[in-house]
């Protein structure tokens, strides 16, 4: 497994939206969730059919997200392609609509 040289990118953060931010936008449905470590951007995962987590990474260059919902307590990064150990887990500010 590669280790990630990323980490020094990853912040505590508040989360933006209570769900995927295009989605609730467009009035699309997601799968699960993913938020960005560096801003604080919440996307849906590739199984969406958005990929907007993705679709961030790709903007911005942020590489580490976070399995937010369902909280699962690992990370991600997108450019060395390996999970990541996270300092902390980022808490629910409230209600998260579902959607599959």
């Amino acid at each position: 497994m590669t280790a990630c040289a990323h980490k020094s990118t990853i912040r505590s953060v508040t989360p933006r939206t209570f769900g995927c931010e295009e989605c609730l936008e467009q009035g699309m449905e997601w799968f699960h969730l993913r938020l960005c470590r560096e801003c604080g951007h919440v996307g849906c995962c590739d199984q969406s059919v958005g990929k907007h987590a993705t679709a961030h990474f790709h903007q911005t260059g942020h590489p580490i997200i976070e399995g937010y919902d369902p909280p699962e307590g690992w990370g991600w990064c997108f450019i060395d392609e390996t999970f990541v150990d996270l300092p902390d887990q980022t808490p629910q500010n409230g209600p998260i609509p579902r959607y599959y």
